[in-house]
């Protein structure tokens, strides 16, 4: 058992104190599918690690990498004390959005820079995080997709089982698409935040 000790002599009991089967749960599940992460139990537990470029079933894209490079998201999974009734925070390290696109309704961002992953879902503790990982190696890819101006926002339901934008990734950036565009800081203005 992890506890947390406070100045005033108090002791404050972790998530997995009160729910030891789902710490159990995720870590099993998560070193399966994902080992490149690291569990970290300072505060409420976090992982931290690379996600696959590309850890769907289907096929991937012939050149997914000339998108995004040979590696995927670098990610930090945070959960909060409220965990599981309260779904973790996905914190996207590298790449990392720019401000301008926090709380932009088509970058997936909120507004603390962790990413929007359950715009149409509704989390009630029993979902596996695992689902926002795969999730969130998927933002990592349409992110790609964005900052080369080949779509101008996010699908509404991922790509981990919408194939709708693989064709883009099946041939290479064209070269003008390959810089970045700087965009004016519009504050969100553009629509609701997620």
């Amino acid at each position: 058992m992890t506890t947390a000790h406070t100045p005033n002599g108090r002791t404050h009991h972790t998530w997995w104190t009160c729910e030891p089967r789902r710490l159990h749960r995720d870590h099993a599940e998560i070193t399966a599918q994902f080992p490149g992460l690291v569990w970290n139990e300072a505060g409420a537990g976090s992982w931290e690690g690379r996600l696959p470029r590309w850890p769907f079933e289907r096929p991937e894209p012939e050149h997914l990498t000339a998108w995004i490079g040979e590696e995927g998201l670098l990610v930090c999974l945070e959960y909060s004390q409220a965990y599981p009734m309260v779904a973790p925070r996905l914190v996207p390290v590298d790449p990392l959005p720019e401000p301008f696109e926090w709380t932009q309704h088509r970058w997936h961002v909120n507004g603390d820079a962790s990413l929007c992953l359950l715009r149409d879902d509704v989390w009630t503790g029993r979902e596996s995080v695992v689902d926002l990982l795969l999730k969130a190696a998927g933002w990592r890819i349409e992110y790609a997709l964005m900052k080369h101006q080949t779509i101008e926002q996010m699908t509404g339901s991922g790509i981990v089982t919408d194939d709708r934008l693989d064709h883009f990734l099946a041939q290479p950036p064209s070269p003008e698409d390959t810089t970045d565009h700087p965009e004016l800081d519009t504050g969100g203005q553009d629509g609701p935040s997620c």
